[in-house]
């Protein structure tokens, strides 16, 4: 009976969560990616007060995209986000930040948590995804993103430091475009929750095609706010 179970504990994968209570923030099209940098503005109260308190805590709070882009402070949330680490904070005059967040661990909610805060907080599983370094991209993935992001950002009219975009690794050059493309939160989702950066970029590839085809066709598109 042991060695049976041995043997199907070898042959199984095995998950092992690690749990986090974390401050929250729902931000429609708000992606932070591990090594990503992410700058906000914080403005409302509550959010200036779960600033102030991460800044005397443990420095990091969860960025988490809402199901719908409202402010009630109760709409619900995807399942996934990402933590971030207060890398750089300016406190205003009147109270307002300036902050970046650096992601370290993208989270799956387990649940949300009580809280006497203004703002919201949770248990999240911070080892549900494999976040190390990934393998590079092959070099026709990384020639794709790179044509569809000049495809794309001309579409747009857009003016892009081209040059600076080539010099990007391959996982800085995929999350940068997810973070600042135009696309609505449930693409942006899609992007977050790929597992591996490969996955991501053909997913990213297929985004940017559609996106450029609409525009280029006179369909409007809702632009996701940054």
């Amino acid at each position: 009976m042991v060695e049976r179970a041995a043997a199907a504990a070898v042959g199984a994968a095995v998950h092992v969560s690690r749990t986090l209570r974390v401050p929250i923030f729902p931000l429609g099209g708000a992606l932070l990616f591990p090594r990503q940098q992410l700058p906000l503005h914080i403005f409302e109260s509550r959010y200036r007060e779960m600033v102030r308190d991460a800044i005397d805590g443990a420095g990091r709070i969860g960025m988490i995209q809402p199901l719908r882009d409202d402010d009630d402070n109760q709409a619900p949330l995807y399942g996934v986000g990402c933590i971030g680490d207060i890398v750089g904070v300016e406190e205003l005059d009147d109270g307002r930040f300036n902050i970046v967040l650096l992601g370290t661990d993208r989270f799956r909610v387990i649940s949300e948590a009580e809280s006497d805060a203004g703002y919201r907080c949770a248990e999240v599983d911070v080892a549900a995804f494999d976040d190390r370094d990934p393998p590079p991209l092959s070099l026709g993935s990384r020639a794709e993103v790179e044509r569809e992001a000049r495809r794309l950002g001309d579409a747009l009219g857009l003016a892009v430091d081209w040059a600076g975009v080539n010099r990007l690794d391959d996982e800085m050059l995929v999350n940068a475009i997810a973070q600042v493309a135009p696309f609505d939160i449930g693409a942006k989702q899609a992007l977050l929750e790929e597992a591996t950066l490969a996955a991501r970029a053909d997913l990213l590839v297929q985004l940017m095609q559609f996106h450029r085809v609409a525009v280029s066709g006179g369909v409007e598109i809702e632009p996701t706010l940054q």
